[in-house]
């Protein structure tokens, strides 16, 4: 398909795993989401011995997520870093802010573990944004 770059597109998804890796580590605010999840460290462990295919399908979704921001920003015709970001902003107002907090409003979680997983998806959308226009 005209105006996508696919080793872009790949190279989009792997970033955006590497952010949640990091994102969710105990280093960043792996602690943090456990504590405002429930999540004992023994489960998380047990979860982690067959996570195998849930990080397939992850990777999976980060691939038609990569995908749908290049198709995108080539609708736009975004070919810098900083319009790539913008839009990669404005994808998460209006899809996973939006969307997310509507949950989090009706099912009564803290604010913080909004913050929490919507920051993820904000820092990826923006770094995916600017890779994927600017290697149009």
């Amino acid at each position: 398909m005209p105006g996508v770059n696919y080793l872009a597109v790949l190279v989009a998804a792997i970033l955006n795993m590497v952010i949640g890796a990091v994102w969710y580590s105990p280093a960043l605010f792996g602690k943090r989401w456990m504590e405002l999840t429930g999540f004992r460290h023994e489960e998380a462990q047990k979860r982690m011995a067959g996570a195998r295919r849930a990080y397939a399908l992850t990777f999976v979704g980060s691939l038609l997520m990569a995908y749908a921001l290049a198709r995108i920003l080539w609708y736009a015709q975004a070919q810098s870093v900083i319009a790539g970001a913008l839009i990669g902003l404005l994808a998460w107002v209006g899809f996973v802010a939006t969307t997310h907090g509507a949950n989090y409003l009706f099912e009564g979680r803290p604010l913080w573990l909004y913050g929490l997983n919507t920051g993820y998806p904000l820092v990826s959308l923006v770094v995916m944004g600017a890779v994927l226009a600017a290697w149009r």
